[in-house]
């Protein structure tokens, strides 16, 4: 069985906590997407764990990672991750793989990446790794793939700085290259966990363009960045959190209005710990959009949602959602393309009681307060989707399971 976990936000929802709670069941895990701008972090008992290229699953001793195809690998940051693994007594000996079709961020990608977001008129925010550039020259033909480094004419084309900056790493990439596809029909039997990185909102051609990621972070991204066809992939689960995050620049509909809610966004930001794990950077914060997350589940489709870090609410009188957007004097349910539009649009919030009650402590969804599960529920009727998972805390063990993916 083969199943997508992406983000149904602006990336930031917990998806490596939840891939990391899935891959028990799972035998194989490709992240399909990104570079190291994108950061996920895992608890387990009292250690933590912050991993920005490898996949989630590196933390069981019995699961093979792959970088995929849709991936761009920068070497230095894909070995500091190793070792930082290793000196914490993770052994990953020969259980990370690397696509041969994925590209090489090359130090100068950097370089050009943070001069480039500097001189923009309104800057995307970027967290300056280089990703934008490396998707950049692939998309010119420019790029450099795993399985070019064997290739003399291509390597031939590189400059001095680029030949001796990939030289310590060319033996040690060449070991974790393969076939991605190969593999993956050698090993059809297999649970395979299929993990995204930033969110929909994010993704290159669906989310809020210009201000995106350069990759693809939709569902779709699964199959071509993992090497399979469409067809292939059995369910989709897309993660979200209670309320929204996003960082850099760009629209955010449903963001706390700081003339009034500087406290509550204050409040969210320090309970639910909503600092970068790559840059650090704070996140913005407001309330959950029901408009852009319904958008999220059409354009991926969606089988079920996965909700996490709703013990954030757990003491507050009442909480609140965005139900639609006003515009002038027009009101839409739909989530438009147009940033303009986005930028001027007003959250229409319905508002909902809390449950003043630790939902950490619960063993089942049934143990949940009923103003929990009605905020739960009304999210299902809205978006159409059920919610199968919650996350009520950054421990493994806190994750309550309605219906687990890995079934039909």
């Amino acid at each position: 069985m083969k199943v997508v976990v992406i983000g149904a936000q602006w990336g930031d929802e917990g998806k490596g906590k939840i891939v990391d709670y899935l891959a028990n069941e799972a035998q194989i895990i490709v992240r399909f997407s990104g570079g190291a701008n994108a950061g996920h972090t895992i608890v387990i008992g009292d250690q933590q764990y912050a991993l920005h290229l490898i996949p989630s699953g590196i933390l069981y001793p019995d699961k093979m990672v792959i970088l995929g195809a849709g991936m761009v690998i920068d070497p230095v940051a894909l070995f500091t991750e190793i070792k930082m693994l290793q000196d914490r007594g993770i052994d990953t000996s020969g259980r990370i793989l690397i696509s041969d079709r994925a590209h090489i961020v090359l130090p100068r990608y950097i370089q050009i990446d943070k001069e480039r977001d500097e001189a923009r008129k309104k800057p995307i925010g970027t967290t300056g790794r280089g990703i934008g550039i490396t998707y950049s020259m692939k998309s010119d033909r420019d790029g450099i793939r795993l399985a070019d480094l064997s290739w003399k004419e291509k390597m031939d084309e590189l400059d001095k700085a680029d030949l001796d900056f990939l030289a310590p790493y060319l033996d040690r990439l060449e070991a974790m290259s393969i076939d991605l596809s190969a593999f993956l029909v050698h090993h059809k039997n297999s649970q395979i966990l299929f993990e995204g990185a930033q969110g929909t909102l994010l993704d290159l051609d669906l989310g809020t363009y210009p201000y995106v990621s350069s990759g693809m972070s939709c569902a779709a991204g699964a199959a071509i960045g993992g090497c399979v066809g469409p067809r292939a992939l059995d369910k989709v689960l897309g993660v979200f959190k209670a309320y929204s995050t996003r960082v850099g620049n760009g629209p955010f509909p449903s963001e706390f209005d700081p003339s009034g809610e500087d406290e509550l966004c204050k409040f969210v930001r320090e309970t639910g710990r909503e600092y970068g794990v790559t840059t650090g950077r704070p996140r913005r914060c407001g309330y959950l959009d029901l408009v852009a997350l319904r958008y999220a589940c059409l354009t991926n489709s969606i089988d079920s949602l996965v909700m996490t870090h709703l013990d954030v609410y757990d003491t507050l009188d009442e909480i609140k959602a965005c139900v639609a957007y006003r515009l002038g004097d027009k009101m839409i349910e739909n989530f438009p393309a147009s940033i303009a539009a986005l930028n001027s649009a007003t959250p229409v919030l319905r508002t909902f009681p809390g449950w003043k009650k630790t939902l950490s402590n619960a063993l089942t969804y049934e143990e949940f307060p009923i103003a929990a599960m009605e905020y739960i529920e009304f999210i299902e009727r809205f978006c159409e989707t059920p919610i199968h998972i919650v996350s009520v805390g950054y421990d493994r063990k806190e994750t309550i399971i309605r219906k687990s993916p890995w079934t039909i």
